[in-house]
């Protein structure tokens, strides 16, 4: 086995110490509350996914009342199901624990009972095709959705989505 120079570990280990000292700290915006958040992609991404759910719903209670049951196309549909209502909660999760500031609860104070209520819809969603549960968390995201965007002072306006199952969403009114 070949030494190691002694030079080049000397070089790369100030090298690695003046990164380290003089790499300026990065902090992300959810450290302070500064209002910079791309909040218009989490709330799309949301909506897709309890759109998703309840496509899914439909299309499983259709494949399950055939009388010859495709397995396979019911299994992607469940998996995809559960994955968008995890999603959903993810989704929600991060704009509550990184965005929310306790300003926005005290001006807001349902926020948070809202934000258990989606978990405990979400969760409902990913146990069963129970439509009303999937209704109760369209609902409760679009509660969720309004709050979010008074946080910002935008005005919001409810809207049949553009793609099925063409649910009433929350969008900003720009």
């Amino acid at each position: 086995m070949r030494k190691f120079n002694k030079n080049i570990l000397f070089i790369l280990v100030t090298g690695a110490a003046v990164l380290l000292c003089t790499t300026p700290t990065v902090m992300s915006h959810c450290e302070i509350p500064c209002g910079i958040y791309n909040d218009a992609i989490r709330l799309d991404m949301i909506a897709e996914n309890i759109t998703t759910i309840e496509k899914a719903m439909n299309n499983i209670s259709e494949l399950s009342s055939t009388k010859e049951v495709n397995y396979n196309q019911l299994i992607r549909w469940v998996n995809t199901k559960e994955e968008h209502a995890e999603k959903t909660k993810h989704e929600i999760r991060v704009i509550w624990g990184d965005y929310l500031k306790e300003q926005h609860f005290a001006n807001h104070p349902t926020a948070q009972d809202l934000v258990h209520k989606i978990m405990m819809l979400g969760s409902k969603s990913r146990q069963g095709v129970d439509r009303d549960n999937a209704v109760q968390l369209v609902e409760a995201v679009n509660d969720f959705a309004e709050i979010f965007w008074a946080t910002k002072g935008v005005a919001t306006k409810r809207a049949k989505a553009p793609y099925a199952p063409a649910l009433e969403l929350v969008y900003p009114d720009l």
